[in-house]
């Protein structure tokens, strides 16, 4: 009788096993198939380096920088972001001869670049770190 028992109970758990591990690699196709390739095969781009998913608002994973990009909680910003530690008006960047420029547009709480505050325009490379309110990007220029 027991030995039908611990039988039965070996098949159970080895098939709670195999249902686990399939629905750790359903979640990982599932996640590898969500992720957006497209404007990050070539250009420049801001890529956010927060969590999604922990904002209180919708944000897309990268934005492309073309000749420019500006930043604020207005309608006629390149990145709307409905975030009271962004100003209308945040920042902007700029593309002038194959270079790019953060230039900070008088907001309230200051656009940082690696930990410093932007005071003047600054010219910005591969890899430098935005930070404005509670967000932070990252620059990816992949020319």
């Amino acid at each position: 009788m027991f030995d039908l028992m611990s039988i039965g109970f070996k098949y159970v758990f080895v098939f709670i096993i195999y249902l686990f591990i399939f629905t750790i690699i359903r979640m990982i196709y599932l996640d590898i198939r969500n992720v957006d390739y497209g404007n990050l095969d070539s250009g420049s781009y801001l890529k956010l380096l927060n969590r999604i998913d922990t904002l209180p608002y919708n944000l897309s994973d990268s934005y492309p920088v073309e000749t420019e990009l500006t930043l604020g909680r207005q309608k006629d910003n390149t990145i709307q972001i409905k975030d009271p530690y962004i100003s209308k008006h945040h920042f902007r960047i700029i593309k002038d001869e194959e270079e790019f420029f953060l230039e900070d547009l008088g907001s309230s709480n200051g656009t940082y670049l690696n930990g410093e505050k932007v005071l003047d325009v600054t010219r910005i490379r591969k890899g430098d770190m935005l930070k404005v309110g509670e967000l932070e990007f990252i620059f990816i220029d992949r020319e």
